[in-house]
């Protein structure tokens, strides 16, 4: 493991409890940092909090909900003293099936946490960086939102709008301290695969040229250079972990 300097640092991860979330936070504590996960199981959060350390904070809450993570904030400067790092990690893959027989309700499930959530979080937390003028933000994608999968458009179009919504962040804050990243990885056999069918998970594993998927910890060692003082200069960028199948 390569020495990631983040002493000091106060991190929220979304999603935090399991899968890429769990693994990027178990990074940040062993890099030194304090970390608040946001989940919406507040009993695998606490497993998940009590089995890393005293280092990690565990809050309830549904990130798409401007309200809940206003108060989330809150309770995190108040437990930590304030909020230098965002992973904003958490999202769902909905159902296998074609654009025509997706159910309009289940597009707008998988929106709402996958892209709307990561609005919300940047919203509630960006002015607290700005006043601190530092800070470092990560969005989780996927290259479903380079290539489109089909059988997954609602995953697949939200994640493209996390990347966009990345680009259009790091403009925006070109001119602070604080850097807006995107990374976009290839499947990894965490919870999600849960979701999907057994079909769409052979079409994913075929598609990457490594003919594995992504490790956790993987992902985890990508963001934890990105979550340092280190990424000073790259926002707005997309860092690829797809084992080759990104073209571009």
């Amino acid at each position: 493991m390569n020495n990631i300097d983040l002493r000091g640092r106060r991190a929220v991860v979304t999603g935090g409890a399991q899968g890429f979330g769990r693994a990027i936070t178990e990074r940040f504590v062993a890099s030194g940092a304090s970390v608040a996960i946001w989940d919406i199981d507040q009993a695998l959060m606490d497993k998940t909090a009590k089995e890393i350390g005293p280092q990690v904070t565990a809050l309830r809450v549904d990130i798409a909900d401007l309200a809940a993570v206003e108060a989330a904030r809150d309770q995190t400067v108040a437990a930590l003293g304030g909020i230098d790092i965002l992973v904003n990690n958490a999202g769902i893959a909905g159902i296998n099936r074609t654009v025509w027989e997706t159910d309009v309700e289940e597009w707008r499930k998988v929106m709402r946490i996958n892209l709307d959530g990561p609005f919300v979080c940047c919203k509630a937390i960006v002015p607290g960086m700005i006043k601190q003028d530092y800070g470092r933000i990560i969005n989780i994608a996927s290259i479903a939102g380079k290539e489109g999968n089909p059988n997954a458009a609602h995953y697949s179009a939200s994640k493209a709008g996390v990347i966009a919504l990345t680009k259009s962040l790091g403009k925006e804050l070109a001119s602070t301290k604080i850097a807006v990243n995107a990374v976009t990885p290839a499947a990894a056999r965490t919870a999600i695969f849960d979701q999907m069918t057994q079909q769409h998970i052979d079409f994913m594993l075929s598609k990457i040229p490594r003919g594995r998927f992504v490790l956790v910890e993987e992902l985890a060692a990508m963001v934890a250079w990105m979550a340092s003082e280190e990424c000073a200069f790259t926002t707005g960028a997309v860092f690829d972990i797809s084992g080759g199948r990104a073209t571009y």
